[in-house]
């Protein structure tokens, strides 16, 4: 999916592994993965799992990332991260977008998430997209330990 001149969306593959590993270690906000837990979005034909890239043209250098797990009727979005040279340029917003164009696509009811409680800048950007808060999760993070605000977005 092309947005613009400058940025495509495509699906990622296991050869991109090291490029999320490379920019989820720059965004200390983002989920911190293995590098065999992103091997394992891309086991079996029936992975339920999206890895969506978004490629800087020409350069075909990867900027961000998104990954969600769809259990239907729902999705839930479990790690997002944009690299430092390109945040705060509506890229998260693209990304963001072209996972609900695809849960649409499935006749999917919701999309979930969860989000430090600390980070006021991702909270805000969820809000501003449409997700509204459902809950909280009590200590749900880990180094630091901090709660979990629980978000929904209606797809329907």
């Amino acid at each position: 999916m092309t947005l613009d001149s400058s940025i495509t969306i495509r699906a990622a593959t296991r050869a991109d592994i090291p490029a999320l590993l490379a920019i989820e270690q720059q965004t200390p906000t983002s989920a911190h993965w293995s590098e065999n837990q992103y091997d394992s979005c891309f086991c079996g034909e029936h992975s339920r799992r999206v890895v969506q890239v978004a490629e800087s043209n020409p350069s075909g250098g990867i900027v961000g990332f998104l990954i969600a797990h769809h259990i239907p009727p729902e999705w839930e979005l479990e790690n997002i991260a944009i690299a430092q040279t390109v945040q705060r340029n509506g890229l998260g917003k693209q990304l963001l977008s072209a996972l609900i164009h695809e849960a649409k696509q499935t006749q999917s009811e919701a999309l979930f998430l969860e989000v430090r409680e600390s980070n006021a800048a991702a909270r805000a950007f969820y809000e501003k997209t449409g997700f509204r808060r459902i809950g909280l999760r009590k200590s749900y993070y880990s180094n630091p330990q901090e709660n979990a605000i629980r978000y929904r977005l209606a797809l329907r």
